[in-house]
């Protein structure tokens, strides 16, 4: 089992609670266990998440906080999806739309 000392909130939003997982509070360390193609899946979102921010960086600067904003808001709204092949659908589109964003940040020069 992993431990993590982060709020429901958290995981809530970056782990995709679901039937999938099992969510123990032992004192005040809570423990989530997850089937490793459900650990593999969270690490992937977290990874095109941590991506998708890093792309916001090379954005201009009165742009970068509403791109931030959409990003962590398309997140959120998905968060509860415990379908796996609606979770790879929404993998491959997001990384189809960070493709097209960076290309066109290289196109002005950012």
């Amino acid at each position: 089992m992993t431990q993590f000392s982060t709020s429901p909130f958290q995981l809530k939003c970056y782990g995709f609670i679901s039937p999938l997982f099992n969510l123990s509070n032992f004192g005040s360390v809570m423990v989530l266990s997850l089937d490793l193609q459900s650990f593999i899946v969270r690490a992937r979102v977290l990874k095109l998440y941590r991506q998708a921010l890093r792309i916001t960086r090379r954005a201009p600067v009165d742009s970068r906080a509403e791109l931030r904003h959409m990003i962590r808001q398309e997140m959120e709204s998905n968060c509860n999806c415990s379908d796996k092949q609606r979770i790879r659908f929404l993998m491959s589109e997001a990384l189809e739309r960070l493709k097209r964003l960076d290309e066109m940040l290289d196109m002005q020069g950012h």
